[in-house]
């Protein structure tokens, strides 16, 4: 379907071309990547995959300074919250951020993103955090701690058990169909026979632990990876980190021939699916049904 740009860096360099739409989806952006470009392009790209029209309009914290980006650029081309507060959208994302192995309090906007998070309960119907913005929420509603990993997982990972019956991963059937990029230094602490009262573990593997995590009740899912990740997102990662001179392995089930960069895009019907999943929530609450 067709996916259009309300405001951001790519529509305001006309690199991305809206088109004449029909009841779309109203989806808010908290956008938190260091590749803001890279990723607007990414979910507008992704939502045009999908079986819904939507309106993606980007936010930023207020209280950060973006390295990289002058806060006139993205005062003038992205929205805050004291902009929007009276609106209501279909749904947030929030994304990952580069800052997971900070405590959360140590994170120069927390305290804006917590007033996001419980903004959002009132003013948008479903919500979905990704990567960081996952654990981050996950302790915000739930306590849930994070932990640091022993190396950082990365790659693409199947799922192994999914529950089919959870509106977010329907069509997947068994495990091993749904794949999901992976970019993390940290997982979460949870045990999945004694969740926290309210969250749902939707999908998990034995590598990654819970990958998709729900909350009926907050209308909220987490999922752990980056469903969002364009085919040479993780190689451009990996050259990064191996030219500042970081420690990193090769990208898990992910090249197929690395000397020519070739790539298994093994992910992205599975991501398709995913949001195409989430829309269905949300149109399926609009009008009443159940999920």
């Amino acid at each position: 379907m067709t996916a259009n740009a309300i405001n951001g860096f790519l529509l305001a360099a006309q690199k991305w071309v809206n088109h004449e739409v029909t009841n779309p989806l109203s989806i808010l952006v908290l956008n938190l990547m260091p590749t803001r470009v890279n990723t607007e392009r990414q979910f507008l790209t992704r939502f045009s995959e999908i079986g819904s029209d939507a309106e993606l309009t980007f936010m930023y914290p207020s209280s950060h300074h973006f390295r990289g980006t002058s806060t006139d650029l993205i005062q003038r081309d992205y929205v805050c919250l004291d902009q929007i507060r009276d609106a209501h959208y279909d749904g947030l994302i929030v994304t990952g951020a580069p800052i997971e192995t900070l405590p959360f309090n140590q994170v120069d906007y927390w305290d804006e993103l917590e007033e996001i998070i419980d903004w959002s309960k009132d003013h948008a119907t479903e919500c979905l955090y990704e990567c960081w913005a996952a654990q981050a929420c996950l302790f915000h509603d739930f306590g849930v701690r994070k932990h640091l990993l022993l190396s950082k997982l990365f790659g693409v990972y199947p799922a192994e058990t999914i529950n089919a019956e959870s509106p977010i991963a329907r069509g997947f059937g068994a495990g091993g169909l749904l794949k999901m990029p992976q970019s993390r230094h940290t997982g979460i602490v949870l045990d999945e026979d004694h969740l926290p009262e309210g969250l749902t573990v939707d999908v998990s593997a034995a590598v990654t632990g819970p990958i998709i995590l729900s909350a009926d009740s907050l209308h909220s899912t987490y999922i752990t990876g980056h469903p969002e990740y364009s085919e040479g997102t993780l190689a451009l990662e990996y050259y990064r980190d191996l030219y500042e001179q970081m420690p990193i392995r090769l990208p898990q089930n992910y090249f197929i021939d690395q000397d020519s960069g070739t790539v298994d895009y093994s992910w992205k019907n599975s991501s398709i699916q995913i949001y195409d999943n989430w829309m269905k929530i949300i149109a399926n609450k609009k009008v009443g049904l159940s999920i």
